[in-house]
C-alpha cells in the first residue's frame, strides 16, 4: 500500500469561511508557513448566507452609538451568559475589521455624503449594520478570499478533515482526511491548528445551513480532549421559508423586518405587538402607529417589536402557529409588498427577491412570504480564551460559529460577521503565537493515522447494514421533534434514549461503491460529528432546567437566576469518540469587571 499523501506548515486552518480566511491571512503575515483546508470548495462557505450586514459600532448613522452600547447589546441579547471578554473585545474591534476589509476592497453602501451606511437589526439599539445591499456576506468572503490568494496561501479544498491528531504530550499536531474526489488519505502535520469549521445545523431537518455544517469542530475538537460550552444554546432564526417544500429552511434575512417589513398572522394581524418582554418595553414600539412613525422618522428611536431579539420573534411565531393562527404551511407570513415600493424591495432586498422569485415563484414586492423558525446559528461550541482564541488543547484554537462563549444564549445579527473578522484575526494571532514558540517539527503518530483511516473506511467492508441516508433521516426526526425549539424534561431523556440507539446502528452503517465522489460514504464519515453533536446539545438542554435565550423549556418556562451564573461545560475523558460518554459540569461565568457591569446596570 502507497505511503499517505502527506504536508507540513506551521499553522493549518480547517475551515475557508470568513473566520477560517481571517485566520489564515493572519497566520501567513507573521510569515509562518500557512494553509486552508476546506471541506467544499473556496467561496462556497456558508458565510455567504449571511446577508444583513455587520454589526459594527462606527456611529456612522447614529453618532451617539458606541462599542459600550454595542456590548450592553450584546450581553443583554445573550441573556448574560456570554464571556464578558469576549463580548467586549468585539465591541471594540469590530469597527476596525470593517474598515480594515473596506482597505482589502470591500464596497459597502453609502451614506448620502459618502461614508459606510448602517442598517437597523433586531436587538441593536442602534443602526449598526454595514451592507453591501443583502449580500454582505458574499461581499466578504469575495474580498477575503482575494486577499488570501493574493498572498498565496496554500488551500487545500474539497478536502475533508476526519480526526485531530495529538502528541505525546496531547498537544494537537495536525489533521488527518480525505479527498472527495478520490478517497485518497491526506495527512496534515502541524504546530498549530485553527478550527474554523462552522456549524450544526444539518443534525435537523428544517435548517437554513448548507450541507457542509455537520458539526465537525465541535466534535473533533473533544475527540482531542477539549471542552465545549452553551451547546444547549441553538438558535432558530425566526424567518426561513416554510413554502414551497423544495427551498424549505431557506433563510429570509432579517434586512426585511429591519427595512419595513412586517410579521403578520392569518388574521391580518401584526402579532408581535402582543410578545415584547417587560426589558425591552422602554424602547419598543408598542402600538402599530408608533412602529411606522419608527419607520418614517428613526431619530425617535422607537424600536418596532418585529425587530426584537431573534428568539423572542422565534417563540412568537411558534405560540401563533400553535395558537391556529398560523399560515396554511405551518409558518407566518412576512409582508414587505404593501409597505415598501417595489422599485424599494428590489434596490434594498435583491437577494430576496430573487431568492422568492426563482425558488419559489413568489413576488415579494406583491404578496407575503410564508416563513417560519429554522435551524440557524449555533452559540455554543469550543470553549476558548477570549484574548487568543486557544482551547484548552495545547496547539487547537477555533474562531467564528465553532467557538462557544461570544452571544451567550442568542446571538444578536449582524455580530456573526464581526465576529468571525474579530476573532478570526485573534485566532490566527494565537496560532502564530504557539506556532513560533513550539519547539521541532510536528509528527503524525501513525498508529493514530491507521486507526483513523480505519474507522473511515469500515463501512465498505461490511456485508450489509444500515443505510447512512436512514440513519441521518432518523437523527434529524428525532433533533427536530425532541430538541427543537421548545423543549421539555421527558422528552429531551427521551431523544437522549432514541441518540444512544442511533450510535450503535452508526457502528453498523454500509456503503457500496467506491471511494471517489461516493455521497453516501461522505455522508457516512459525517455521522459520528453529527452523533456527538446531537448528544451534547441534547444532555446540556436536559441540564439547563430553564428557559434563557434560544434554550426554551415548557417545564422550566422562566429564567432561573442561579442557572443566569453558570455555563455547563461538556468534555470527554478516557475513552474518546462518537460512542464515547460526555461529562457535562456546571462551572461559574467569569466574574465582570465592576466598570462594564455598571454599563450594564445604567442602559448606557
Amino acid at each position: 500500500m502507497p505511503e499517505n499523501e502527506s504536508h507540513r506548515y506551521d499553522v493549518i486552518v480547517i475551515g475557508a469561511g470568513g473566520a477560517g480566511l481571517r485566520a489564515a491571512i493572519e497566520a501567513h503575515e507573521r510569515g509562518l508557513r500557512t494553509a486552508l483546508v476546506c471541506k467544499s470548495l473556496l467561496g462556497k462557505a456558508h458565510t455567504v448566507m449571511a446577508e444583513g450586514g455587520v454589526a459594527a459600532a462606527m456611529g456612522n448613522v447614529y453618532p451617539e452609538d458606541n462599542w459600550q452600547v454595542h456590548f450592553r447589546d450584546t450581553m443583554r441579547g445573550g441573556k448574560y451568559l456570554n464571556q464578558w471578554r469576549m463580548a467586549q473585545l468585539h465591541a471594540q474591534e469590530a469597527p476596525d475589521r470593517v474598515h480594515e476589509l473596506e482597505a482589502w476592497g470591500a464596497l459597502f453602501d453609502r451614506t448620502p455624503d459618502g461614508r459606510i451606511t448602517q442598517r437597523d437589526f433586531g436587538g441593536h439599539r442602534y443602526a449598526r449594520l454595514a451592507h453591501v445591499g443583502d449580500r454582505t456576506g458574499l461581499e466578504l468572503i469575495r474580498t477575503l478570499q482575494q486577499r488570501a490568494v493574493s498572498l498565496g496561501i496554500d488551500v487545500f479544498m474539497e478536502c475533508k478533515v476526519l480526526r485531530l491528531l495529538t502528541d505525546d504530550s496531547g498537544a494537537v499536531s495536525g489533521a488527518v482526511g480525505y479527498w472527495r474526489a478520490s478517497g485518497d488519505i491526506v495527512v496534515f502535520e502541524s504546530k498549530a491548528v485553527v478550527l474554523a469549521t462552522g456549524s450544526i445545523g444539518r443534525c435537523y431537518t428544517y435548517t437554513s445551513n448548507s450541507w457542509e455544517s455537520t458539526g465537525d469542530g465541535h466534535a473533533m475538537a473533544m475527540w482531542a480532549g477539549a471542552d465545549v460550552i452553551e451547546m444547549e444554546c441553538v438558535q432558530f432564526h425566526p424567518t426561513g421559508m416554510v413554502w414551497p417544500l423544495s427551498v424549505r429552511g431557506l433563510l429570509v434575512t432579517e434586512g426585511v423586518r429591519g427595512d419595513g417589513g412586517a410579521l403578520k398572522n392569518s388574521e391580518g394581524r401584526r402579532f408581535m405587538f402582543d410578545y415584547i418582554p417587560e426589558m425591552f418595553r422602554a424602547e419598543t414600539a408598542e402600538t402599530e402607529e408608533e412602529a411606522d412613525a419608527w419607520y418614517e422618522d428613526h431619530a425617535n428611536n422607537r424600536r418596532t417589536p418585529d425587530l426584537l431579539p431573534r428568539d423572542e420573534v422565534a417563540r412568537a411565531i411558534n405560540s401563533e402557529v400553535k395558537a391556529g393562527r398560523g399560515s396554511p404551511h405551518g409558518g407566518v407570513f412576512l409582508d414587505i409588498a404593501s409597505r415598501r415600493s417595489a422599485d424599494y424591495i428590489r434596490r434594498r432586498l435583491p437577494s430576496m427577491y430573487h431568492q422568492f422569485m426563482e425558488l419559489a415563484g413568489v413576488d415579494i414586492t406583491a404578496e407575503p412570504m410564508e416563513v417560519g423558525p429554522t435551524c440557524h446559528y449555533m452559540m455554543g461550541g469550543v470553549r476558548v480564551h477570549p484574548e487568543t482564541q486557544a482551547a484548552t488543547v495545547p496547539g487547537l484554537f477555533a474562531a467564528g460559529e465553532v467557538a462557544g462563549g461570544m452571544h451567550g444564549a442568542n446571538r444578536l445579527g449582524g455580530n456573526s460577521l464581526s465576529d468571525l473578522l474579530v476573532f478570526g484575526r485573534r485566532a490566527g494571532m494565537g496560532a502564530a503565537d504557539f506556532a513560533e514558540g513550539r519547539a521541532g517539527e510536528p509528527a503524525a503518530d501513525p498508529a493514530q493515522v491507521d486507526a483513523v483511516v480505519a474507522e473511515a473506511v469500515a463501512p465498505f467492508e461490511r456485508d450489509g447494514g444500515e443505510n447512512p441516508y436512514d440513519l441521518h433521516r432518523d437523527l434529524q426526526t428525532t433533533m427536530q421533534a425532541l430538541v427543537g425549539i421548545i423543549r421539555n424534561g421527558p422528552e429531551l431523556e427521551q431523544a437522549l434514549e432514541k441518540l444512544g440507539e442511533l450510535r450503535e446502528r452508526a457502528g453498523k452503517v454500509h456503503v457500496a461503491g467506491g471511494r471517489s465522489y461516493n455521497p453516501g460514504w461522505n455522508l457516512a464519515t459525517d455521522l459520528p460529528s453529527l452523533l456527538t453533536v446531537s448528544t451534547a446539545i441534547a444532555q446540556g438542554a436536559l441540564a439547563r432546567k430553564e428557559s434563557r435565550g434560544g434554550h426554551t423549556r415548557d417545564d422550566y418556562p422562566g429564567p432561573d437566576p442561579e442557572l443566569g451564573k453558570v455555563n455547563f461545560v461538556q468534555r470527554q475523558t478516557g475513552e474518546r469518540g462518537y460512542a464515547a460518554p460526555i461529562q457535562i459540569s456546571a462551572e461559574p461565568l467569569p466574574a465582570m469587571p465592576a466598570e462594564l457591569q455598571a454599563l450594564l446596570e445604567e442602559g448606557h
